[in-house]
């Protein structure tokens, strides 16, 4: 072929490329203002109940109500919500099934084995909100303040227990931070949930517990459990009594149970914009908002790059945690 015919078919060939290639940009760009056309799933990788499925379950109805389209809430719990996570991960990126995720999503690469890659399998859509999480102990417990407790734990090394909702979880995790942070040993107790470890504090079988604002609020509010410190940087509204952890002698101790939505890989950036805008607008509304703080819930709205640069920012901070703790999967 000659030259002038080799040059020839190479434009030809980039015309076809390019045309190709505008035609992709525009289908995606086309994709937002039909979407959502069709019921929208969205994935609760825990059982119902709790400040994540209320969160998922206010979302929904608020985005059904602006859409016309029926948002569906769908409980996967197990495998320490990794059951429910992979479901998203695998499905198709159309923006037709999300992902409620919390801050367990950025633990678990240090701990267990994924089916999926937690920063590369995922578009981060908004960081919805963070519960705070408050150290209590038995209304009877002679632990009266953070001071205390450590003073306690350090003459007695690993015969004060602290319970969690499970392994990897935020009052699991807070927990070992604490130990490493003040340099005490503490003994994990594990339940399946934060109702059963509670529980279990009210009943005096264990020492303490890290606990969800959600799941402690109502035995703080009817005397059966003493709180002694929030994990939030600031003090909480819910319990504006309560001091911090840095008030109270541990400074380095900033943290929330964050909770966001996610879609799979590959969702077109106008259907993600087009959720985060609207999930953003839900979320600052005032209405909304009171029944957010109900739940113990402290509203957030992010962008998508400011989720995705936290989550960045969760898995390598959790993964020192786990290492220096010896945080091992059961």
């Amino acid at each position: 072929m000659a030259y002038r015919e080799l040059v020839g078919a190479a434009a030809a060939l980039s015309l076809i490329a390019a045309s190709g290639n505008i035609w992709a940009q525009s289908a995606r760009q086309d994709a937002a203002p039909s979407y959502p056309n069709r019921p929208i799933r969205l994935v609760v990788p825990v059982p119902p109940g709790g400040s994540s499925d209320g969160m998922a379950r206010i979302l929904a109805q608020r985005l059904t109500d602006s859409w016309g389209q029926q948002v569906l809430v769908d409980n996967r719990s197990g495998a320490a919500e990794v059951i429910g996570t992979d479901i998203v991960a695998k499905s198709t990126p159309d923006g037709q099934t999300l992902v409620l995720a919390s801050l367990r999503f950025s633990v678990n690469p240090s701990l267990l084995k994924l089916p999926y890659e937690t920063i590369k399998d995922f578009e981060p859509v908004t960081m919805t909100a963070a519960v705070g999480n408050v150290l209590v102990v038995n209304v009877k417990s002679p632990i009266n303040s953070v001071k205390e407790l450590i003073a306690l734990a350090r003459q007695k090394p690993g015969e004060l227990t602290f319970a969690s909702s499970g392994l990897g979880g935020a009052p699991h995790l807070i927990g070992e931070f604490f130990a490493l942070t003040t340099g005490t040993k503490l003994t994990h107790v594990a339940y399946k949930g934060g109702g059963p470890a509670i529980s279990d504090l009210v009943g005096g079988s264990v020492s303490m517990s890290f606990a969800s604002m959600t799941s402690s609020l109502p035995f703080i509010r009817s005397s059966r459990l003493r709180p002694l410190a929030v994990s939030s940087k600031e003090r909480s509204a819910q319990l504006p009594e309560v001091p911090t952890m840095a008030e109270s002698g541990v400074p380095n101790i900033v943290v929330r149970d964050w909770q966001g939505i996610l879609g799979p890989r590959g969702t077109p950036r106008p259907i993600v914009d087009k959720l985060a805008a609207e999930i953003r607008r839900i979320l600052r509304d005032p209405g909304n908002q009171e029944r957010f703080a109900s739940l113990g819930l402290e509203v957030i709205a992010s962008t998508p790059e400011e989720f995705r640069a936290a989550i960045a920012s969760e898995v390598q901070r959790w993964a020192k945690v786990v290492k220096d703790a010896n945080v091992k999967a059961e």
